[in-house]
């Protein structure tokens, strides 16, 4: 795999509100090289899509990166302003959203959805605009892409629409994608087609991705490496095979264990018992030490990061043994 082109280093995005200071993401450090898919996984409120939203700095107020790195082939991103910034999204960074219809205009054809994204960092030619797309929507397996070209959204099936979505974003040839939840609303067919479609493309034009979920068995079968997260705070990173198959923190073991494949038939399913706490009132400790059936006295206490491989670290004071 080739060196890594996009770094967060110390990343803290924290929300300023009336009731107190939410630290929505704290210390979050990652890279991503060419050809690799991240997979960012953790339970809902864990600060996977605030990552990906301060990425593309598209955090509003109350809300803002108090300090840490984003950077994009050498460039600081957090330094851009926003017109700067806005010059990236779409040309150099993507984001492919949940709901494709929140991304695209009912009452716009595909076609100006499309020339309209490229036209906005580009001086293109019509007809050059033209083959571009029906070339895009090819590549995310669209069939007949002149008739589709044509079609308002509402005329296409929802996996329909969240090829378009992809397309969309594979136009502008960017170096990073940033996937958050994109096949949770489709069937599981139509998921493994989406997965492979995207699979390919990163494989053949050498993209990275990023993709937000909290579908472990999803990121099985995509993801080169996994980040779990929970309650802001990175919990264990490593390759999928590391994760999948030899996690060691507490709070991915459970994150395994409820998968409904790993039941058994029959039998309830797993849960994290307890809840996630309030992000305006974390301690120094683990976060998961309330919910953890192995915390000790000593995880109240700020935990260090423990590295078990060259691509293998986690966050616990009590981890699992292999």
């Amino acid at each position: 795999m080739s060196k890594a082109f996009f770094q967060v280093d110390d990343l803290n995005t924290w929300f300023f509100t009336r009731k107190g200071t939410i630290k929505s993401v704290r210390d979050i450090s990652f890279d991503v090289s060419r050809g690799e898919v991240l997979g960012i996984v953790g339970e809902s409120g864990s600060g996977k899509s605030v990552t990906g939203m301060s990425i593309m700095g598209q955090i509003d107020e109350p809300g803002r990166i108090v300090s840490g790195s984003i950077s994009l082939n050498g460039e600081e991103l957090t330094k851009l302003d926003f017109e700067e910034m806005r010059r990236y999204r779409g040309n150099r960074i993507a984001m492919v959203f949940q709901n494709p219809l929140m991304t695209l205009n009912p009452l716009m054809r595909v076609r100006d959805q499309m020339y309209e994204a490229i036209g906005a960092h580009e001086d293109v030619p019509r007809n050059a605009m033209h083959k571009r797309c029906i070339e895009a929507l090819r590549a995310v397996g669209i069939p007949s892409p002149e008739e589709r070209l044509n079609a308002y959204p509402h005329e296409m099936s929802g996996g329909m629409r969240q090829r378009v979505v992809i397309a969309i974003a594979l136009l502008l040839g960017p170096d990073l994608i940033i996937a958050d939840e994109p096949t949770t609303a489709l069937d599981v067919t139509i998921q493994a087609q989406i997965i492979y479609q995207i699979r390919r493309q990163i494989d053949e034009r050498g993209l990275g991705m990023i993709w937000i979920t909290h579908d472990l068995s999803t990121l099985s079968e995509l993801a080169d490496r996994i980040m779990v997260m929970y309650a802001g705070a990175m919990m264990e990173i490593g390759t999928t095979e590391e994760i999948i198959g030899g996690a060691r923190h507490p709070y991915t073991r459970k994150l395994l264990d409820s998968v409904p494949s790993r039941n058994v038939p029959g039998e309830k399913l797993k849960q994290i018992p307890g809840n996630m706490p309030s992000l305006m009132a974390l301690g120094e400790g683990c976060p998961f030490a309330s919910r953890c059936e192995r915390v000790t006295e000593i995880c109240r206490e700020p935990v260090p990061a423990t590295q078990l491989s060259d691509t293998h670290r986690i966050w616990c004071l009590h981890p699992f043994e292999n």
